[in-house]
């Protein structure tokens, strides 16, 4: 599992240029205006949701300053009837806790279950994530985050919200 450091590491691997802005933990969006960040327009929120069966799971992560309608969504993306994921779906699949969910989580999934959704608005911008660990916030080009995760083999579908 990739901790903190682990993720930063991941990056360098992968020569992937990267900022870091260390701060309070953030356990949502509501904690966000507690902490200055360099780029708050570019900061990111993950919504971790699935099908009624269990079947299919989904990441969406959209600008901070957006909200998702999920009934929409699920119109919009030819989905069954969804709605969060628990508190141990999240943990069983992504290896995560509430709170730190991050599309680095996505390195977790080894049986590529979750189908992530990326806000288009990050396809040529900056995008501001979690490392995993909701004490600091990773800057990093969009489609650089995207080339990684689909280089571990995780679908992945831009949309606009």
């Amino acid at each position: 599992m990739l901790d903190k450091q682990g993720v930063y590491d991941c990056l360098r691997d992968h020569h992937i240029n990267f900022e870091i802005t260390d701060h309070a933990p953030l356990f949502s969006m509501e904690d966000k205006p507690n902490v200055e960040l360099p780029y708050p327009e570019w900061d990111a929120k993950n919504l971790f949701i699935r099908d009624h069966k269990r079947e299919h799971y989904y990441l969406i992560t959209v600008r901070g300053s957006k909200r998702v309608d999920l009934k929409q969504f699920r119109k919009d993306h030819k989905l069954k009837k969804i709605s969060f994921g628990s508190e141990e779906e999240l943990w069983e699949i992504l290896k995560i806790k509430p709170g730190h969910v991050s599309p680095f989580c996505l390195l977790h999934d080894e049986e590529r279950k979750v189908h992530y959704y990326i806000d288009a608005d990050y396809k040529d911008n900056l995008i501001g994530i979690h490392p995993n660990q909701n004490d600091a916030t990773v800057w990093l080009q969009g489609k650089d985050l995207v080339k990684l995760i689909e280089e571990h083999g995780t679908i992945v579908e831009y949309i606009t919200i």
